[in-house]
């Protein structure tokens, strides 16, 4: 599927309160909670969660909270680290690969790809496009991905926008979406290699840690470029779309 057939049902980055709440496809706005087509949850895997002081998210499932970033001068640089934080330890998860495939290459909806492409695309700094996967991934019921967005508009210095996401993992938190059957998802999990080659992936959690933004190297983020731009939308611009080559493209470049 493309973000073309779901772009008009997804909130604009325009003002929350002015946001469209309109339906595409089998996905809705996320202003009214979780949606998705009642399939979603076949496949999907548990998001990572951060931890911060200041934008706390409620710890409905405690194992799945993964980090907790120290405390830094100002909410647009604590919200800049947890964002990359945040990014890193999607990217880092040993289900990545899977999420990622199973976006393109499945009929289902699966929210936690979406939060995986929106990772890759914020890492070569398309972050418009990173902001409309995110919403994606947020209408399809991803919690963590409405976090992303907190945390984006917090650094944008949107606190409107930030407190509308906050909401929305707040909501998502209290609805959690069908786990897929534990066996499977185990087991494709295991069967299958990491997102990013393990240097690549260390090299980002490193910059988080240090406070540095992280980037893609330049081999992988020319992957990234070769993508096809299909929707040129008025709020977002130039939208790629993840190849069903993506995760075997990235891959062969190590």
């Amino acid at each position: 599927m493309t973000a073309g057939e779901h772009q008009h049902g997804l909130p604009s980055r325009r003002r929350p309160h002015d946001r469209r709440n309109g339906t595409a496809g089998r996905f809705r706005a996320p202003t009214g909670g979780p949606a998705h087509d009642g399939r979603s949850g076949a496949g999907a895997e548990p998001p990572v969660i951060v931890f911060s002081g200041a934008s706390r998210l409620p710890a409905h499932e405690p194992d799945r909270i993964s980090a907790a970033p120290v405390r830094l001068p100002s909410e647009h640089e604590q919200a800049t680290h947890e964002l990359a934080l945040v990014t890193a330890l999607v990217l880092n998860a040993p289900q990545a690969a899977h999420s990622l495939d199973l976006l393109v290459n499945s009929a289902r909806i699966h929210p936690e790809g979406a939060l995986v492409f929106a990772g890759l695309l914020y890492l070569t700094d398309r972050t418009d496009a990173a902001q409309f996967w995110w919403q994606f991934a947020a209408g399809g019921g991803s919690q963590t991905a409405a976090y992303c967005l907190h945390l984006y508009h917090l650094l944008l210095g949107e606190p409107r926008d930030a407190a509308y996401w906050r909401a929305q993992a707040d909501r998502l938190a209290g609805h959690p979406r069908p786990r897929p059957n534990r066996g499977l998802a185990t087991a494709a999990v295991r069967g299958g290699a990491p997102l990013l080659p393990e240097e690549v992936r260390r090299d980002i959690l490193a910059r988080c840690h240090r406070g540095l933004l992280p980037r893609l190297p330049i081999r992988l983020e020319a992957v990234i470029n070769r993508l096809v731009v299909t929707a040129n939308d008025d709020d977002f611009g130039e939208i790629p779309q993840p190849s069903d080559t993506l995760v075997g493209d990235l891959a062969s470049t190590c």
